[in-house]
């Protein structure tokens, strides 16, 4: 390993091959790479859920280490990104919504929230290691719960083409898996509120306007930028990362918080009537026709913009 340390690029692949999570360290700059890689639609179904847990869980419990090759390795950047060509992540798994809401099952939709919290927390919370930074490179559209995601991280890194937004309100929901909390972090609670309330899917660069997003990168230069912001902060990264922990201490995001509105969302999903329902199912079939885009180049640009474009058009309206 101390040899790999030296080769500026190299990374190590490691983790489960079966899972739909797949992990990557690169030793010279101890930069765990993480990437979305789901079976199906690209949203977060309980096996993408567990299986990210399954690895974070590990990386806290270690105090911020992981494991390659029998050694311990220390991680100073940890990067939340997605294998899926245009997307980084739809969100919520909403078939699996329809399902629980018309079933009544309280119970499941709860469990499913919890799931939520368990992966933001200690991603909010920088896996309870104060040297280790977490940024979210988002190369495809982020909507909803992937929006939520990304801005867990304390960097945000996004792609010029990225579109990314909370079309809840759409269907008569909110996003209750931490927008409201994170946003407020980054623009304040108004304008966090009128944010999701409008169900807009903005591009990249208006979010950087808005000082959502923090850099904002050509198409296909999202890595090459990430490796850019780690190479410019490397010899202030200790003071970095102290102002990363003193923006938790001013503005603290607490898990009875999380879990709070989590309970608001559990219950206002339960009171979705059939019209609610048969739009989120609208959107179910929209995000299964993208995924069946990803194999048919040709009919890609069609289809990659018709859940955004969707949800723009119907929020103006």
């Amino acid at each position: 390993m101390s040899n790999m340390r030296d080769v500026l690029g190299l990374r190590v692949p490691y983790g489960k091959a079966s899972s739909q999570y797949t992990t990557e360290f690169e030793p010279a700059t101890g930069t765990i790479w993480g990437y979305f890689k789901p079976k199906g639609t690209a949203c977060f179904s309980l096996g993408l859920l567990k299986d990210i847990r399954a690895h974070d869980e590990a990386l806290a419990a270690n105090g911020g280490k992981v494991e390659i090759g029998g050694d311990m390795c220390k991680a100073n950047h940890y990067v939340l990104a997605s294998r899926t060509p245009r997307v980084f992540n739809l969100g919520g798994d909403l078939a699996l919504f329809v399902l629980l809401i018309k079933a009544r099952d309280r119970e499941a939709l709860a469990h499913y929230a919890r799931l939520c919290i368990d992966n933001m927390y200690p991603r909010i919370r920088n896996f309870f290691c104060p040297t280790l930074t977490t940024i979210s490179l988002v190369q495809g559209d982020a909507l909803g719960g992937g929006f939520e995601s990304a801005l867990s991280s304390d960097i945000i890194v996004a792609e010029e083409s990225a579109q990314m937004g909370l079309p809840e309100i759409l269907f008569n929901l909110f996003p209750g898996m931490g927008a409201c909390s994170l946003l407020s972090r980054r623009i304040g609670l108004r304008a966090a509120e009128e944010l999701i309330l409008s169900g807009k899917v903005l591009p990249a660069a208006k979010l950087h306007e808005m000082g959502i997003v923090d850099v904002l990168a050509k198409d296909g230069q999202g890595e090459s930028a990430v490796r850019e912001w780690i190479a410019k902060g490397w010899k202030r990264r200790n003071g970095t990362q102290a102002v990363m922990r003193a923006r938790q201490l001013v503005q603290p995001i607490t898990r009875a918080e999380l879990d709070a509105i989590a309970e608001v969302w559990v219950d206002a999903a339960l009171r979705l009537e059939d019209r609610d329902l048969r739009m989120m199912s609208r959107v179910v079939r929209a995000q299964m026709e993208r995924m069946e885009a990803a194999a048919a180049p040709l009919a890609t640009e069609r289809v990659a913009v018709a859940v955004p474009a969707a949800g723009v058009a119907m929020a103006a309206g």
